[in-house]
């Protein structure tokens, strides 16, 4: 592994909608709203803020219109999450400009979460893609079952090369790569992300960790040897996934950050700041938040 790591990393904060998704009692949307302000001020440049998913499937994300109504901003990337045809009709309503769409690597783990193979998805997902593009749009691709899937095991890093080489193909601005299951360890972080380093040099390319067996932090550390110098993570370590057995919150910003700062890696975010983001939404969660830098640092 090489010793050289950026300068400087930029974290995508995924938690108003990735870490937010599961939670079993509705959140309030002033709550949201509130978070995800308190989460700009912390620092935050770019946001996943809402999903524009069925409220039968996800009822958490039954707000989304008036979060993406009254949280966009003009120094912020928010981006909201489309899933198909519906989403992305929805998303020309708002004056949003940056949109995720999202495809597992797995066929088992697409058809139970989106009743589609990999490639009926990416048939419906391609022109949709190009539409996007035309009309001037950020668009992210969420990479999900990148190393392994809970119903299929162990991923073949050629499949998810095949599938980022699509998305890339089809105009994505942005591969954000995920290890949906947390099953990942850093030697394997390190050959995937070194692969895709250096496949797509002229594509923004993002590490999506969850935390299932504490294996996150030390593998952003490995993806950050291969060249990765923007992650996704969720304040409070929020997050998980209805569709992945198992699956616990994503990396927790403030733990990242924390790591990276230490290593002298610039972020830009206030640690104090995204503590007191944390707190506001921290009393309408089912689940504790269990991050080391908060447990240590919040009153």
């Amino acid at each position: 592994m090489t010793d050289s790591l950026p300068a400087e990393v930029t974290i995508i904060e995924v938690g108003p909608r990735d870490g937010l998704q599961n939670e079993k009692e509705f959140v309030p949307t002033d709550v949201k709203k509130e978070f995800i302000a308190r989460l700009k001020k912390a620092g935050i440049t770019e946001m996943e803020i809402t999903s524009f998913v069925s409220p039968k499937w996800v009822p958490q994300m039954q707000d989304a219109d008036d979060i993406a109504f009254s949280c966009l901003t003009e120094h912020t990337r928010e981006i909201i999450l489309v899933p198909n045809t519906k989403g992305i009709l929805r998303l020309y309503q708002t004056s949003c400009k940056a949109a995720a769409v999202f495809v597992g690597v797995s066929n088992s783990f697409n058809q139970k979460n989106i009743n589609k193979t990999t490639e009926q998805s990416m048939s419906e997902l391609v022109p949709l893609i190009a539409e996007l593009k035309e009309k001037g749009y950020f668009v992210r691709a969420c990479i999900s079952t990148a190393f392994y899937c809970p119903y299929e095991g162990k991923i073949d890093f050629q499949d998810t090369l095949k599938l980022c080489r699509q998305f890339a193909e089809a105009g994505a601005d942005e591969l954000s790569v995920a290890d949906t299951i947390g099953m990942a360890v850093p030697s394997e972080s390190y050959q995937l992300f070194s692969m895709l380093v250096k496949e797509f040099p002229n594509t923004l390319l993002t590490a999506h960790f969850h935390d299932t067996r504490k294996m996150a932090l030390a593998n952003i550390y490995a993806a950050l040897q291969a060249g990765i110098s923007r992650f996704d993570t969720s304040a409070g370590g929020l997050g998980g996934c209805p569709f992945a057995p198992g699956a616990s919150g994503n990396a927790a910003t403030e733990d990242v950050v924390y790591m990276l700062e230490r290593m002298n890696i610039q972020t830009n975010i206030d640690l104090n700041k995204l503590l007191h983001a944390i707190e506001a939404v921290k009393p309408y969660l089912t689940r504790p938040i269990e991050s080391m830098y908060y447990q240590l640092h919040s009153y």
